[in-house]
Parts: C-alpha cells; structure tokens; sequence
C-alpha cells in the first residue's frame, strides 16, 4: 500500500485493470489524479507559509486549511480534465493523454459515475477549508477562492481551446496561490509574497508548455488551440526557454532588490537540470524513444524533463527561503 503511495506520488505509473482493482482507495485516488503533480501546488503553499512565517504571523491551522484547499483544488482539476475531454472525446482513439499514463475513464478503471463521486469529494474537501478562510478573512478571500474556481471548473474548456490555459497557470502558481495564500495566513496582502512566487510559478508554466509541446500535433489535429499550437513548435521552444532562463533572472533580481537574502542563491544548483532541459528543448522532439529512455515515460519528452527541473529548483528555493526567513527573523532583527 505505501509503496503504490510513494510510486503515485513520483511518477504517473501505469496500471493494468487487475492492478487496479487490487489498489486501496488512497492509492486508487493517487492515480486517478494524477498526484505527482500536486507536489508543484505543494511548494507553492509552502512558500506562502514560510513568507508568513518570516513575518512572524505564521498559523499551523490556516496553514493547513491553505494546503488542503489548495491540492484538492489541483486534484479536482486535474480530474474534470479528464472527465471533460473524454466526454468530449478528446482522449478517445490512443489520444497522448492515453499513452502516458492511466486515463481513468479511457482504460475502462473508473465509470462516468465513478469518476463524478471523485470529483464531488475531492471538490468538497478543497471547498470547506476554503469557506473557512473566507469567512475568516472576508471579501478578498471570497474573491480569490471565486477566482480559483473559475480556473478549476474552465481550465479544460475554455481556457485550454483558446491560448489561456498557459497563463492560468502563471496567475494560479504565483499570485493567487502564493500571494493569496499569504494573505489568509496572515490577513495582509504582500507583493513581496508575489514577486518571491514568480520562479516557481515560470517552473510550473514549462511543465505545462512541454506537455502542450509534446502532444501539440494531437492537439492541433483535436482543435484544442493551447499556446503551443498557436506559436507553432519552434517558437513555442524557445519561449519555454526563455521560461527556463527567466526564473534565475528572477531570483538574481529578488537578491539584488534586497526581497531575499542570498541565501536565495541556492538555486544554482538546480542549473544543471536546467540546462539538460534547456538542451532538450532546444533540439527537435524525437520520433521514437531513444535507447535507454524510460519506456513508462514516453510519449512524454520535454515534459519529463521541465518537471524533474521544476521539482529541483522548487526544493532549492524551499531551502533558500527557509535559510532566509531564519536569518531575516533570528538574526538581521
């Protein structure tokens, strides 16, 4: 059981019917949406909580309401993602979403009515914590929790048909996630909390353009016009690039602005990750998997490798925010 746990949690593993039926329900949950992830809704949720711990107004409770609402809010998504384009028969006929890992409702695991139980639970659980916060925090509260509903219920359509899904996720992964969080911890919006969002919201924007990269001739054939479609492959590759280059720029620019310390540097060590990503978006996708490549990634290419990178620079910069919010509290006081 913890090891199915542990296998969902870092990867989107692929499972057989037999396999599945053999899963508890947590780990059945895990799969179905998708929650390695939510681990980039994770990071998000804890840079708003060590900001507000840096400004001495940090609040395990709230805290824990934000982290709730917010991952079962992904979870959510990610679930009427797949609902809505199976209905729409997007994923039907070996889509990409079907090569890549179990589409619930495609390989036959889940039933429409199953896959709506899921939805319905794991949207009320985001719900409630976030009523909580509303009513404990007032107007600005409720506008951001109606904000990331509209992102949650019209990511899939119409937001992803006409160029916006990519920035949706650079509004949902910065300010409102973030800068939002921050402000239900500690009842005060901050731009600070914003800008210091800004690498790891550009992180999760590659994930999504390789992904859209990676699938664009689906895509493109499906009708669903995502950025990448619009930009064409090449154009669409070096604007990923530019997302790769843009989040050290960023933390070069927090540093100097005097937002962080520098300890904030630490995500230096994330370059090599960056470049094998930057080197892989540079060159042409290829048409068959090299030798060696893992054959439970593929049809995923660029992906893979935006994602191992933004799981690396968002564990640095946990890290240097940390080693900041110490210093800034315990000793620069």
């Amino acid at each position: 059981m913890f090891t199915m746990w542990g296998r969902a949690l870092r990867t989107i593993p692929r499972l057989s019917r037999d396999e599945w039926d053999a899963l508890d329900i947590v780990s059945r949950w895990l799969v179905a949406t998708r929650a390695a992830v939510l681990v980039m809704t994770g990071t998000s949720a804890a840079i708003a909580g060590i900001w507000a711990w840096r400004a001495g107004a940090f609040d395990w409770v709230l805290w824990g309401c934000l982290v709730v609402g917010l991952t079962m809010a992904h979870a959510t998504n990610n679930l009427l993602n797949d609902l809505i384009d199976y209905r729409s028969g997007v994923d039907h006929d070996n889509y990409f979403r079907a090569q890549y890992g179990p589409q619930p409702l495609v390989h036959g695991l889940l039933d429409q009515r199953g896959i709506l139980w899921y939805v319905a639970i794991t949207g009320l659980i985001a719900l409630l914590p976030g009523a909580y916060l509303v009513w404990l925090r007032g107007e600005l509260a409720l506008y951001l929790l109606l904000a990331g509903a509209v992102f949650v219920l019209f990511y899939t359509w119409p937001l992803k048909y006409i160029g916006l899904g990519e920035l949706a996720v650079l509004l949902v992964w910065g300010p409102l996630m973030v800068g939002g969080g921050y402000f239900v911890i500690t009842g005060t919006w901050s731009w600070d909390a914003v800008w210091i969002s800004l690498p790891q919201t550009l992180a999760a924007t590659t994930v999504l353009f390789g992904k859209h990269i990676d699938k664009l001739p689906s895509d493109r054939a499906s009708a669903i016009r995502t950025l990448p479609v619009m930009l064409g492959d090449r154009l669409a590759r070096a604007v990923a690039i530019g997302l790769f280059i843009a989040q050290y720029v960023v933390v070069a620019w927090l540093i100097a602005a005097g937002v962080v310390s520098p300890f904030m540097a630490i995500v230096v060590l994330a370059l090599p990750a960056a470049w094998a990503a930057i080197a892989t978006f540079a060159a042409t996708r290829p048409t068959t998997p090299p030798a060696g490549y893992p054959s439970d990634v593929w049809p995923l290419w660029y992906a893979p490798y935006a994602f191992v990178h933004t799981r690396t620079i968002g564990l640095l910069a946990l890290i240097g925010l940390i080693g900041d919010a110490v210093f800034q509290r315990w000793f620069a006081g």
